[in-house]
């Protein structure tokens, strides 16, 4: 089970390789590779979700003006705004919505007394199917629980409380919410009975031991370099259905640094990197793992060139109210991530808060790698992380 709930808070603020051109999702998964070279260190384990990160902020990108309207959408690569994009948006929001193992969903709360213009309205309409609910934040504290039950609704209970007592203020005048709930088997399971003890060679040195899930079978699987040499092996597992999978990518040395895998992976672009997969037969040795992730991407934001969103005296958002002046206080991501033999269960949780190797017969996984959790259809990449050592 993946759930991921994103939720966008705006208050009033304090005073004054191929010729194809790139689709929506590959400018997603793109903005979300930057974003995740900026949160990797060299010894975490660390997983996010790039698909909830890009519908917060397309739904705030959507008020951008000015300035602030430039800077996203040279940050982000699109603009929902210009020709055809909202509704290519829309198709693929359509296309993840008719996945059995997804579940899609999106909400505006907008303060009662603030008035939202008609443009922004019908901007979220066309992208996202939403439309504004009124709630009363001058009672911060119950509005956080309303939104609270709106998240746990959709995520199956997963995410209990997104917004922490003392999130919302009598400033706030906008939470914009987007959930995914996932729950993904394995297209052939692992069995439980062949699962075994192994050695987990750690990021930081350490040996620890881990229980190996074992799998043999046929996997689509490359080998690449980087640019500076190192090499690198990539698996797919699919889920139930093929239309989503999961991708491990780990180095062949042991001392390569996931970042290396993760910058290359980034330059190559997802289309590139899947393409050049192909179908051989292997033992595949890959850990049970859990990765739990509570992320602050303010500074991540700001480093890619968005300081301008969380600055009162530069963010320009009068294109969702031209009389209130907003701007973004930070962008918070809680994220819960667990594999076993049936398959994927996962939790995660984004708030905005605003103010006005070589081919050989086994594979084992038993040091360092990163992961991808893809919708193949569109190309959207639902988590990426990197399991460094076990916990």
């Amino acid at each position: 089970m993946f759930c991921t709930c994103l939720c966008l808070v705006l208050a009033v603020s304090g005073g004054v390789a191929t010729t194809t051109a790139p689709s929506l999702a590959d400018k997603h998964n793109a903005l979300g590779f930057r974003v995740f070279a900026h949160l990797a260190s060299a010894d975490r384990n660390l997983v996010f979700s790039p698909h909830g990160l890009s519908a917060v902020l397309s739904m705030a990108q959507l008020g951008a003006a000015g300035t602030t309207d430039e800077a996203m959408k040279r940050v982000m690569g699109f603009s929902l705004r210009e020709r055809g994009a909202s509704r290519q948006h829309r198709r693929m929001r359509r296309q993840l919505r008719a996945e059995e193992a997804l579940r899609t969903a999106g909400a505006v709360a907008v303060e009662r007394t603030m008035s939202v213009e008609k443009a922004y309205r019908r901007a979220l309409s066309r992208a996202f199917g939403s439309h504004p609910l009124q709630v009363d934040f001058g009672r911060p504290e119950r509005a956080a629980e309303v939104l609270n039950a709106w998240v746990a609704d959709h995520t199956a209970g997963a995410v209990p409380e997104l917004l922490a007592p003392g999130s919302l203020s009598d400033e706030t005048r906008l939470v914009l919410l987007d959930a995914l709930h996932f729950r993904g088997l394995w297209k052939v399971p692992f069995d439980p009975r062949l699962t075994h003890r192994g050695l987990f060679r750690g990021a930081n040195g350490s040996a620890t031991p881990v229980a190996m899930m074992t799998l043999t079978g046929r996997f689509n699987y490359g080998e690449f370099s980087t640019a500076g040499g190192e090499d690198y092996d990539v698996v797919e597992l699919p889920y139930r259905g093929d239309t989503l999978s999961m991708f491990l990518a780990s180095p062949f040395e042991a001392d390569t640094p996931l970042s290396a895998l993760a910058a290359d992976l980034s330059g190559r672009g997802t289309p590139e990197w899947t393409s050049r997969l192909g179908s051989v037969r292997r033992q595949l040795s890959v850990p049970r793992f859990a990765v739990d992730s509570e992320l602050r991407l303010k500074t991540a934001l700001t480093d890619a060139g968005l300081a301008n969103i969380f600055n009162v005296a530069t963010a320009d958002f009068s294109r969702i109210a031209a009389h209130e002046r907003l701007c973004v206080s930070d962008v918070l991501q809680t994220v819960k991530f667990e594999v076993d033999e049936r398959g994927t269960e996962g939790a995660a949780a984004t708030a905005a808060i605003t103010y006005s190797r070589m081919a050989v017969e086994e594979l084992t996984l038993d040091g360092p790698f990163l992961f991808f959790v893809q919708h193949k259809p569109t190309g959207a990449i639902l988590f990426m992380g990197q399991f460094n050592h076990p916990t």
